[in-house]
């Protein structure tokens, strides 16, 4: 018995040390990996997110750029750190789609790296060229079933978000629509205004331009819900209930990272998240400031959106390596 008491002792112990850790946290600067090199949407996110910690905290987090491999380079970085609350990085869809698209990679997307919080949203638009005869998603697959193959989609490069949306719709919707890769969406853009490719995807703030000059015509959003920023535009689960896509901004840590750590991470992000000057800012880029419930939806998220997109990469037969 007075053994069993030590034990419970010694954990109360090491719970209430742990807690007294994650209260002091941070005592020195953090650092945080961005995928990508400066001046995309995903170093700006960043930026915003990283100068409210710095005045929360009291303590610099810096942001530390390590592009390359479609943001496997940055993300290994983060994976192998030590566990200790003092290195995260941010990660974009890429992240849920790679374990699918790459043979190897060099760690465990699901074992090496815990979720922290969802960070921002973004929706994803399928635009059309004015002369194609389909006005809204309902006409765009009746018309590809009656014309299998003869259709193309521009995407910004194959194994993006926009490139796996198109092949989600095929895989939904029973058509074969052609993917066409262009280096960047901006590159598509005078391709499909002029007829030449008839379906584009890309994110919605950069295609709004377009949309508004009508160049071309918005078919449907990816998202769950119609966009606060084009609420006329449907989404594309009004004609096939169940599909969705969003371009995400989120943030990861090492597995091993202790919890009390992750949570307090987490809480905080939320409170940078709810600065109305910050909500500002990220509209501006076309993108939602949004926080996850908790750490361990925004892994349930991950989960379920790498086992979602593998089922895809299987049937459209892609592999980037």
């Amino acid at each position: 018995m007075m053994k069993l008491a030590g034990a419970a002792l010694a954990a109360l112990t090491l719970l209430g040390a742990a807690d007294v850790a994650a209260q002091a946290y941070p005592t020195r600067p953090v650092r945080m990996i961005v995928p990508f090199p400066p001046g995309g949407a995903t170093d700006i996110i960043a930026r915003l997110v990283s100068d409210r910690l710095t005045e929360m905290w009291g303590q610099t987090v810096l942001v530390d750029y390590k592009p390359g491999a479609g943001t496997i380079v940055g993300t290994e970085v983060v994976a192998k750190a030590p566990a200790d609350g003092y290195t995260m990085g941010m990660v974009i869809t890429a992240h849920v789609l790679n374990p699918s698209l790459r043979k190897e990679m060099p760690y465990d997307t699901l074992k090496d790296l815990t979720g922290v919080s969802l960070v921002a949203v973004s929706h994803i638009v399928i635009t059309a060229t004015n002369a194609l005869p389909a006005n809204n998603i309902q006409e765009l697959i009746a018309y590809a079933k009656a014309n299998p193959g003869k259709l193309n989609y521009a995407s910004p490069g194959t194994g993006t978000a926009m490139h796996l949306t198109g092949e989600l719709l095929n895989s939904m919707a029973g058509i074969k629509i052609v993917h066409v890769p262009y280096r960047g969406g901006a590159a598509a853009y005078p391709d499909v205004i002029s007829g030449r490719i008839e379906l584009q995807i890309d994110p919605i703030q950069a295609s709004m331009q377009n949309i508004d000059a009508k160049q071309v015509k918005a078919l449907a959003i990816a998202s769950p819900q119609r966009a606060p920023s084009a609420p006329n535009i449907p989404t594309v689960a009004e004609t096939l209930p169940g599909f969705t896509v969003m371009s995400i901004s989120g943030l990861v840590m090492p597995a091993a990272t202790p919890r009390d750590i992750v949570r307090k991470v987490h809480a905080d992000v939320r409170k940078v998240l709810d600065i109305p000057e910050l909500k500002t800012r990220m509209g501006g880029l076309g993108m939602e400031a949004t926080a996850s419930g908790s750490p361990e939806e925004f892994d349930a998220f991950i989960r379920a959106e790498i086992a979602k997109w593998a089922e895809v990469v299987k049937s459209s037969g892609m592999q980037l390596d």
